[in-house]
């Protein structure tokens, strides 16, 4: 999965809340929403148009043409921001017959390796864009005309424009890449070569010199998977500017077996590379290691080593943007991942810190003591602390020298607060991407994460600081994939949705608040999208402690129902809360009784998410059963449900004898006998054809065919017979035959 927020995703599973899990000091909850519901609603808009393809990758966001680039197999797409299937523009941009089959004839999947992947999609100017795809096995670029504005609606190919894609874009499909273009020139961390072997961080295009990687240097790069890439700039000085490329790679740092482990280097964009060693090569590459790491009672650290995806979320201060990171646990042991950030502080500090160096007759990883030369290894050119030299080429032999050998830092990069923000453990997914937006509530700003995961699916997390500077999470929805919109791509397809659906939370201002959903508040009458320009006392929401007492009003009043059951069947009690987070406790108060026992699952009790599961009805069993919902010490009843069960003996008479059956006041007893009138069965018919009786219906016609041998020898025409008889009768007018329909009617 792929995650945009335009600042759209598609949900798909059965009503469930998994509830009180906590994990790392954090208190989680998961819901699901039905797909069916989503698309009946109108809220899911899943890409439509007829296309042969697959492998959708959202490559470019344009909020200035208010257009998605989309690359998937043999296509470009440019999709409307506010609806994907208005009016899409599609180029459709196969490779040559001839190249096809070369790609077969080298021994590549037809269908998921000789086709061009479309893989990057990059702004060129305002007209036009740089598109590079994988060619089969022979990449390709052009460039693609957008037109200057939106109402121009101009999307194809330019002609004659096709260029070699090596060093823009990777043979193979399933290899990640990389890019970023500034400037006129492309940056990006590739594979170079058919083999897939060659792995470098390339410069190309523009006026300055190709620059890439030191190659086959397992020091620099070592069979890496790139993740993301991001240009931060250190200072004022734009000759400072560096550029950040995330990664995870092969290390034998911690000893002779390779482990994963996570990577964040850089490079200034004004490196030329060395005079006499390392030219056209980086002379400013380095490169540090990213922690994202539990730590334990025993001082051990469980760590999550391989990096997944990674989201940088812009601030005020350009130089200092917060950087989400989602890693996974590498090997089998156990199924984990987690959500670290990190401060621009703490890797600037790294970066600045001792050099990592290889000595003894371990020849193990140590800090290097030596001198350092001047300038600085990985200082940039004409910045901040070396005005005077104005290329990479004007650095001593020394400097450059030290630059090859030590590419190492020796200090990690630690998150903030030294944990992880969110931690999964003991589940059956991973995460494996992210994206942040923030949100403006009444009681603050607010972060919500967008996490995907292997299973494809969405959670929608907020995590809420607390005094003692832990952190509490809260799951406020999961969904399932296939401006305000979130974007979500797959090989099998492209979805928007958007980032807040209020209503789900119900028509109550209580259940509102408990929601805790910054997006979300109590406007009076429902619960809709937060604006903060509304007017204070319009607005009732708090997220940071959800607390409906101090937001609410009282409401006393709660819906009382009647519900049918038979004597040895089973009947559900539903009952929900709308918060994710609530905590949900039944009550029986049985008839004739003044005592509330509180329900607890047992052999005969099931408690769900949903509500309660009673098997084997007793009469035993009836009464006024109470739902209520607790959260932040709030306590309201969701629900009363008054439990009649019925007799199944007198059920039973009914059925086989046509009339035999209990007085209604006497429902409750199974050995009272009674013959009935014709206004008492009409109050029996009038009990059965409540809307509750369905799922009575259902547990009756199973009862009758497994729950008793005795009524083995009864039909499925008596349940049709029993239904045609609460059906009002049709007379037609005959003669004689009137009287005879009548005496029929009257005995029936």
């Amino acid at each position: 999965l792929q995650l945009y927020t335009g600042t759209s995703l598609f949900w798909e599973s059965v009503a469930l809340c998994v509830q009180n899990v906590h994990v790392h000091n954090s208190h989680w909850c998961i819901c699901f929403c039905l797909q069916t519901e989503l698309r009946s609603t109108g809220t899911a808009h899943h890409f439509s148009y007829p296309l042969n393809t697959s492998d959708y990758r959202i490559l470019r966001m344009d909020e200035d043409h208010d257009r998605m680039y989309v690359g998937s197999k043999d296509h470009i797409l440019s999709l409307d921001l506010h609806d994907i299937n208005n009016d899409p523009h599609i180029i459709h941009w196969p490779v040559s017959e001839r190249r096809r089959m070369e790609c077969l004839v080298s021994g590549k999947d037809a269908n998921e390796e000789c086709a061009n992947f479309i893989r990057l999609i990059e702004p060129w100017n305002r007209t036009q864009l740089y598109v590079c795809g994988t060619g089969a096995y022979n990449p390709v670029c052009t460039f693609v005309n957008r037109g200057r504005k939106p109402q121009e609606e101009i999307f194809h190919l330019e002609p004659g424009k096709i260029e070699s894609g090596k060093g823009k874009c990777a043979y193979d499909p399933k290899l990640n890449s990389v890019s970023a273009l500034i400037n006129g020139e492309l940056y990006a961390g590739v594979y170079v070569d058919f083999m897939g072997t060659d792995s470098a961080i390339f410069r190309t295009l523009g006026t300055k010199t190709a620059m890439r990687t030191d190659q086959y240097n397992s020091r620099w790069l070592n069979d890496p998977t790139f993740i993301h890439v991001h240009l931060i700039p250190d200072s004022a000085e734009r000759n400072d500017d560096k550029l950040y490329f995330f990664f995870r790679e092969k290390s034998s740092e911690m000893g002779q077996s390779p482990v994963t482990q996570s990577r964040i280097g850089r490079i200034c964009l004004n490196d030329d590379g060395g005079h006499c060693c390392l030219v056209n090569k980086w002379s400013t590459f380095l490169k540090a290691r990213l922690i994202c790491s539990v730590p334990g009672a025993d001082g051990m650290e469980t760590h999550f080593d391989e990096l997944r995806d990674v989201y940088i979320q812009p601030t005020q201060d350009t130089k200092n943007p917060v950087i989400y990171g989602v890693f996974s646990v590498s090997g089998s042991v156990f199924k984990g991942s987690a959500v670290c950030v990190y401060s621009m502080a703490d890797i600037r500090m790294v970066f600045n810190g001792p050099f990592a160096h290889k000595e003894g007759p371990n020849y193990q990883w140590v800090a290097y003591t030596g001198k350092i030369p001047y300038p600085r290894p990985g200082t940039c050119p004409g910045g901040t602390f070396t005005p005077n030299m104005k290329s990479t080429k004007d650095y001593p032999d020394e400097v450059i020298n030290f630059m090859r050998n030590h590419p190492v830092m020796y200090n990690a990069v630690y998150p903030v607060h030294k944990r992880p923000l969110v931690v999964r453990t003991n589940v059956d997914y991973e995460f494996t991407t992210i994206t942040v937006d923030q949100v403006t509530a009444a009681d603050g700003n607010y972060e919500v994460l967008f996490l995907g995961t292997d299973k494809g699916t969405v959670q929608k997390v907020i995590v809420l600081p607390r005094d003692d500077l832990q952190t509490e999470e809260l799951v406020l929805e999961e969904v399932e994939v296939f401006k305000q919109q979130l974007f979500v791509s797959s090989v099998v397809g492209l979805t928007q949705l958007p980032l807040h659906r209020c209503d789900v939370y119900g028509e109550a201002c209580a259940d509102c608040c408990l929601a805790r959903d910054p997006y979300c508040a109590w406007d009076g009458k429902s619960c809709s999208r937060y604006s903060a320009s509304q007017k204070r006392r319009s607005r009732r929401q708090d997220v940071k402690y959800g607390n409906p007492i101090r937001q609410c009003r009282a409401n006393k009043n709660t819906l009382e129902m009647v519900q049918y059951g038979v004597e040895g069947s089973s009947t559900f009690l539903e009952c929900q809360a709308r918060s994710p987070h609530a905590v949900i406790k039944w009550h029986l108060q049985r008839d004739n009784s003044d005592r509330r026992k509180e329900m607890r699952s047992d052999g005969r009790v099931l408690k769900t998410e949903q509500g309660l599961l009673l098997r084997s009805l007793q009469p035993s069993d009836s009464g006024m059963y109470q739902c209520t919902a607790t959260e932040k010490n709030f306590k309201h009843t969701l629900v009363k449900l008054q439990l009649v069960v019925l007799s199944s003996r007198a059920v039973n008479n009914l059925l086989v004898e046509g009339g035999g059956g209990l007085v209604p006041s006497s429902l409750h007893s199974s050995s009272t006998q009674w013959t009935p009138s014709t206004g008492q069965y009409k109050d029996l018919l009038t009990i059965l054809s409540q809307p509750e009786m369905s799922l009575i219906n259902q547990y009756c016609q199973d009862y009758w065919q497994f729950g008793d041998p005795l009524l083995g020898a009864i039909k499925a025409k008596d349940l049709k017979e029993l239904k045609e008889q609460k059906k009002p009768r049709n007379r037609r007018h005959h003669g004689d035959g009137e009287e005879n329909e009548e005496q029929e009617d009257a005995e029936t």
